[in-house]
């Protein structure tokens, strides 16, 4: 009876994994918007894969890591969408903001199928959406690499996007590093509170990071 009960939970918790990922598209209740330091991105891996990301000629800070659709709890991905796939012109478009055409195409398979918009409606509202978040300028500003509490990160976006609480941005890190900024925005792009699973504020209070180069 026991092996039998053990097989029902195993095959239910199986069933459970297998919908986290082929949601239906436009199903979700906000989005997040995540920010990558680029230079801190480099440090930890960019520069060892020779990514043109991390040459100098790119001047990248803060770049758009992605815009997700989210749920309260948990989040979809590789969404059924009847949408075509973006051209290759459409992901190079996007270079400019989010370092490579291949993290475009990236986001669109894995977190744009899930908005319930086209290619090049997506690609447009995420641009949108990281043109209205200011980003400090001091952090352009940085001659060396420093070490900081994660918190000044996330008082320094407050402090430049009013209207911006604590509970709808959190601060990660990855190796030590900096890793990225995640803002919480409704369907039409205001700052709305995160869910628990979003909200893991990094804690170091020495975290690194590196200027721009």
């Amino acid at each position: 009876m026991r092996q039998g009960i053990l097989g029902l939970v195993l095959g239910a918790l199986c069933a459970v994994a297998a919908l986290a990922e082929g949601e239906k598209s436009g199903v979700f209740d906000y989005y997040v918007l995540s920010l990558n330091w680029s230079p801190n991105w480099c440090a930890r891996e960019g520069d060892a894969r020779g990514s043109d990301q991390c040459d100098a000629r790119h001047d990248h800070g803060w770049i758009l890591h992605g815009l997700w659709p989210q749920f309260h709890q948990g989040w979809p991905s590789y969404c059924r969408t009847p949408e075509a796939p973006p051209s290759r012109a459409m992901t190079r478009a996007m270079e400019d903001i989010q370092g490579s055409a291949g993290l475009a195409w990236h986001q669109w398979k894995k977190h744009g199928t899930c908005s319930g918009l086209n290619a090049a409606d997506y690609f447009a509202l995420s641009r949108q959406a990281y043109a209205a978040v200011a980003r400090p300028e001091a952090f352009r500003k940085l001659d060396r690499a420093v070490k900081l509490p994660a918190s000044v990160v996330e008082q320094a976006f407050m402090q430049a996007n009013p209207g911006l609480e604590a509970d709808m941005i959190t601060i990660t890190c990855k190796q030590g590093y900096i890793e990225e900024v995640r803002l919480c925005l409704s369907r039409d792009l205001d700052p709305v509170p995160c869910g628990r699973d979003v909200i893991r504020d990094c804690a170091a209070a020495d975290a690194l990071f590196d200027p721009i180069r």
